[in-house]
């Protein structure tokens, strides 16, 4: 082990003033195997459990509203989410690329394909997760959907501030008497008020 964590240093260009570092990190780890090692046990593969997703079923409620029911894309939101609830977000997210590859027109498999990227990310929006919003948009540039999804992954990723224009789009976009303009209304309304609220906060600092 000590010759070739000597080789490595050595090839990796790694500054001869800092080899005894490494050398004494090397001796303590090895003292530490000595002292707590059991290398004669045997081996038992560790499987990490899988953790089950959550769906909130007013998002589940309105996207269903926007982009429809028992049509094909509905049935890959539904198969999407049970591989979520199983604690698959990986899964759920290949459902939702084989939608796209069969219906690479539909706004609405776009958007859900970017929460569920955001959500096996860590609701991070990773360059892939934009993407598919940004094409969702692309697509449906009057519909109301695309940018609610991609301002709602923006505020699971702690990004408010960010998420308020396309907040503001999708109520601007909602028809008046679709049954899902008025949560549309509250969230952006509840939005607001945090907003404000940490503004004055800010401000009081």
């Amino acid at each position: 082990m000590a010759i070739g964590t000597g080789l490595l240093l050595w090839l990796t260009g790694f500054p001869r003033k800092l080899w005894t570092v490494a050398a004494t990190a090397l001796m303590l780890g090895a003292a530490g195997y000595a002292w707590q090692g059991s290398p004669a046990l045997a081996g038992k593969p560790v499987i990490a459990k899988a953790q089950k997703g959550e769906i909130d079923p007013e998002v589940v409620a309105i996207r269903d509203a926007m982009f429809g029911r028992f049509n094909f894309t509905w049935g890959s939101f539904m198969r999407a989410d049970a591989m979520t609830r199983a604690g698959a977000p990986d899964t759920a997210v290949r459902a939702m690329i084989l939608t796209i590859r069969q219906a690479p027109g539909d706004a609405g498999a776009w958007a859900w394909l970017g929460i569920k990227l955001a959500e096996n990310d860590g609701n991070q929006i990773s360059p892939a997760a934009k993407f598919a919003f940004e094409r969702a948009i692309q697509l449906a540039p009057q519909h109301p959907g695309p940018p609610f999804f991609y301002g709602l992954a923006l505020i699971r990723e702690g990004k408010f501030a960010e998420a308020r224009p396309y907040w503001a789009k999708a109520v601007e976009l909602a028809p008046a008497k679709a049954s899902y303009r008025d949560q549309l209304l509250v969230r952006l309304f509840l939005l607001d008020r945090f907003l404000a609220a940490k503004a004055a906060e800010e401000k009081g600092r």
